[in-house]
């Protein structure tokens, strides 16, 4: 149940944070979850890698699919790819995903950590 609660709120704060913040709010988001919501090291990076992965990965594929894959064929032709959108949502999502994620892992070792 924590680590449903935990995926939520860490999804629905990064969604909003990154409305309205540059994109790495992503980290202090899941940062803050991990301390409200104990959880075991693992679940909490797992908690926040996965809340901002799909997250991210929607929010990707729902710009790249309203703009016909314009913008998503030139990053590609860019970065050596070639057109390929999927594997463009999914690095989105995997860099997104992992900064999340270890900033959920640094999160717990603060709360748990004993000064």
């Amino acid at each position: 149940m924590k680590f449903l609660a935990a995926f939520f709120l860490t999804a629905l704060l990064a969604f909003i944070g990154g409305l309205y913040a540059p994109w790495w709010i992503i980290a202090p988001v899941a940062f803050l979850v991990a301390i409200l919501i104990p959880q075991q090291p693992w679940k909490s990076w797992a908690t926040g890698f996965l809340a901002v992965f799909f997250t991210w990965g929607i929010i990707a594929f729902w710009i790249d699919s309203n703009n016909l894959s314009l913008l998503s064929t030139k990053i590609g032709e860019l970065i050596g790819v070639g057109h390929k959108p999927f594997l463009l949502v999914v690095l989105s999502g995997l860099v997104g995903g992992l900064v999340a994620g270890f900033g959920a892992l640094t999160g717990f070792y603060l709360r748990t950590s004993k000064r």
